[in-house]
């Protein structure tokens, strides 16, 4: 009960960090869930659901707030749908998911410590690149149980495609459409649900209303970005030691 607890607050500040960022908290998720031990078929369905309810909330904040960018998400959402199905319909042996969860982790870390300047000029996005990096994040969101948002966020601002807010919001909108496909994808193939599932849910929106605020009215501090990473690096490790 006491871990139980513990794993419950290690979502809610997962949540609340990651989406003052306007991310879903997948990875963050996974790494808790990794550090607790729970099995592969709680952990992807767990993470996508999560995802949906926080992200839905933080993209409806930054969409009132009239940071969101219709022309910079359709293209890559439309590309990135069907494969987050696809990958999400995919069920790889215990072993083999502990490597991909392993390294997604170890990879989204790094998003946390190298720092990309979000005040740049901005210029348009290219349908030419927006496609495979949509199909390419959509797989990988579906098949890990990571929301893609983690990914995409950096990507973004690298091209200069858009500043830290507007990010933010597509972030959101992406992480929301693809754990949806990722979730359906799954459920076809396992049809299985996790039995604390609204323990977590409840965990992550408590955590997810005050992050939501933070990427309304502030940026996360660093210091809590980098300790983030940490958390990643430290799960991911212990995910492909044990695999």
């Amino acid at each position: 009960m006491e871990y139980f607890v513990v794993l419950l607050l290690m979502i809610c500040m997962m949540a609340m960090l990651y989406s003052s960022v306007g991310h879903g908290g997948a990875s963050g998720y996974l790494a808790a869930m990794a550090l607790f031990g729970l099995a592969p078929e709680v952990m992807k369905p767990a993470a996508l659901t999560m995802n949906l309810f926080v992200a839905s909330l933080v993209l409806i904040r930054l969409y009132r707030a009239h940071y969101f960018s219709w022309q910079i998400f359709l293209p890559i959402a439309m590309a990135s749908m069907p494969m987050a199905f696809w990958g999400g319909m995919l069920s790889p042996d215990e072993s083999t998911f502990q490597y991909i969860v392993g390294t997604a982790l170890l990879l989204a870390s790094l998003t946390f410590f190298v720092r990309i300047d979000h005040e740049q000029e901005c210029v348009k996005p290219t349908f030419s690149v927006s496609i495979p990096v949509g199909g390419v994040l959509g797989f990988i969101s579906g098949l890990s149980g990571v929301g893609g948002g983690i990914y995409l966020s950096p990507l973004l601002l690298w091209l200069r495609w858009t500043q830290m807010r507007t990010n933010a919001a597509i972030a959101a909108a992406f992480i929301l459409v693809n754990s949806a496909a990722g979730l359906a994808g799954h459920m076809i193939t396992v049809n299985s649900w996790p039995i604390d599932i609204g323990w977590y849910v409840i965990a992550a929106l408590i955590g997810a209303v005050v992050g939501s605020e933070l990427a309304v009215r502030r940026l996360a501090p660093p210091m809590l970005r980098q300790l983030l990473g940490i958390v990643l690096v430290v799960a991911g490790a212990k995910m492909l030691l044990t695999a």
